[in-house]
């Protein structure tokens, strides 16, 4: 079989790791003999065995790890963190060929579990299905390579364009443009991403609750703007739900599960957004409005993916016109309402 075919069952294997090894990445490792799959595992949970370590330990007793392959999903880690260095397990159990598909972005990884695997005399091939493996892992990826989160941005539009009738109307339900699969299905990318934002007015005249309460799953960071605390801490947002931060220009502050974090609006306010998540070890950021931080997000290139909801039969005639971005073709349907998904091509 070629490398491929076992790198693929190590990539099918690491998806099993979703949601619980998260700030972790997503890894498999399969260990082949004599073009047959001998043992295989998936790191299962943070702070708990790595990939490697899970494979290793279910070999049969008595095989010799002399002709086996190891395959792995992502460079195996050279330092000591919550568990031993995998290299040195692989090294002290005789492995003389280890592929991998992507290397470890992990500034204490980075290259370093490839050298020490080379260094021990062990042939190491690279790069097996590496697109696949970077977009299993392309938050923690992003992270680490760009220094913040892997964003993605998410609207729900007319077939007319608008995403919101203006002014909105008492009755709330006349502002609805999706139906409840395409809820259900926001409610299920808030549940796999780690925080979620929107704009001041967002906040004032949809008062959201931001959770993911159509769907099990456990509920995101809650961020938005609101320079001057305009918003009364009686709006849903403010709850204990889920913890929230608030980027402001007047204090820095922890009250129970609310943050308040002052920034400098004179001078590039998202870009010390993002540098603040990513010290916070945040490594994903769903953005769901609206159209004023949309665009910001746009205009400065600061996106990975777009998810933009559109109801084909609907039209508003008038209101807040959604951001621009030119949708394609290509759309999947989601309930009644077309799903089209844009990926970030000009970084």
């Amino acid at each position: 079989m070629p490398h491929t075919f076992y790198m693929q069952q190590a990539l099918n294997l690491a998806k099993q790791g979703f949601p619980d090894v998260a700030p972790n990445p997503l890894v498999g490792c399969v260990i082949v003999k004599d073009d047959k799959i001998v043992a295989q595992g998936y790191h299962q949970k943070f702070g708990e065995a790595h990939a490697e370590v899970n494979a290793i330990n279910n070999l049969p007793a008595q095989l010799s790890t002399a002709n086996c392959q190891l395959y792995i999903t992502l460079e195996p880690c050279s330092h000591f963190g919550k568990t031993p260095p995998c290299a040195d397990l692989i090294i002290s159990k005789g492995f003389k060929t280890v592929v991998i598909a992507c290397k470890d972005p992990n500034p204490l990884v980075s290259g370093n579990g490839i050298k020490k695997l080379q260094q021990a005399g062990i042939e190491v091939i690279t790069g097996v299905l590496e697109q696949e493996a970077r977009e299993l892992n392309k938050q923690f990826i992003t992270y680490f390579e760009k220094k913040r989160p892997y964003i993605s941005l998410k609207w729900a539009m007319t077939a007319d364009g608008f995403i919101s009738k203006n002014p909105v109307s008492k009755n709330r339900e006349e502002n609805v443009i999706t139906g409840i699969e395409a809820q259900t299905y926001v409610h299920q990318m808030r549940a796999e991403t780690m925080a979620i934002m929107v704009g001041k007015n967002t906040v004032l005249n949809d008062n959201p609750t931001l959770t993911t309460r159509l769907v099990k799953g456990k509920n995101p960071i809650r961020i938005f703007i609101d320079k001057n605390l305009e918003v009364s801490p009686h709006f849903n947002i403010y709850n204990a739900e889920a913890p929230t931060l608030v980027f402001n220009s007047q204090k820095d502050e922890m009250q129970n599960n609310i943050r308040f974090i002052k920034l400098n609006f004179e001078n590039h306010v998202l870009e010390q957004i993002l540098e603040t998540l990513y010290h916070l070890k945040i490594q994903s950021l769903l953005v769901e409005g609206g159209t004023t931080l949309l665009n910001s997000f746009i205009n400065q290139n600061l996106w990975d993916e777009a998810f933009i909801f559109q109801n084909p039969k609907l039209n508003f005639g008038t209101g807040i016109k959604a951001p621009e971005l030119l949708l394609g073709e290509n759309f999947e349907k989601v309930g009644k309402d077309f799903l089209y998904r844009l990926k970030n091509t000009k970084e």
